[in-house]
């Protein structure tokens, strides 16, 4: 389906918007993660973490994950105009793209305190724009902002019934990544575990 906008650009839907990656593991990776105290900010910056890459037909990462997480989802060009977003991390239903912001389940911050400081900008725009791994989603962007650069032993999704999946996606990212977890996240994420 194609439609004209009053400004002449070309909307067109975006077809089937495929389904984001799941957590691969039941959350025992969690015990080879190695726990440490959280690193130092000394030098971070979200430059250092080059992300929003071309995605192929798609403008950039963002565009392909408000593509792939939403339902009902009209383009113009690459660029997501309309579209429906359930934001599981709190059961908010959301109809206007700026509604939305593209959640790093582990957030960049968190990731340099945590072992990606002694990474390159490379690998650290990998990490940033890994769309093969549960690091990347569609969420309400209250959510996303309320979570910030937290970890689980600071910040919860909203909803509760979240936690298992959540707690799944970060330590699979952890692990993936071999990132290191601080003994009150490791707490936290064991206490999410015990929802599922």
């Amino acid at each position: 389906m194609t439609l004209v906008v009053a400004s002449g650009c070309e909307v067109t839907s975006a077809g089937d918007p495929g389904t984001p990656p799941s957590s691969g593991g039941d959350g025992s990776a969690l015990d080879t993660l190695i726990v440490a105290a959280s690193g130092s900010m000394k030098g971070y910056s979200r430059e250092k973490f080059p992300h929003w890459r071309s995605a192929g037909e798609n403008c950039d990462v963002r565009d392909t994950v408000l593509k792939r997480d939403g339902d009902q989802v009209k383009l113009s060009g690459c660029n997501v105009v309309d579209g429906i977003w359930d934001s599981w991390y709190d059961g908010k239903t959301l109809d206007v793209p700026t509604q939305v912001d593209i959640d790093h389940m582990v957030p960049l911050a968190a990731a340099w305190r945590s072992g990606a400081d002694k990474w390159t900008n490379d690998k650290r725009g990998d990490f940033a724009n890994d769309l093969d791994r549960p690091q990347l989603f569609a969420v309400s962007a209250s959510s996303n902002r309320s979570k910030g650069d937290q970890d689980p032993s600071t910040w919860k999704p909203p909803a509760r019934d979240a936690w298992c999946t959540y707690a799944k996606d970060w330590i699979e990212v952890k692990s993936y990544w071999k990132l290191t977890v601080t003994q009150k996240e490791k707490e936290a994420l064991t206490d999410m575990l015990g929802t599922c």
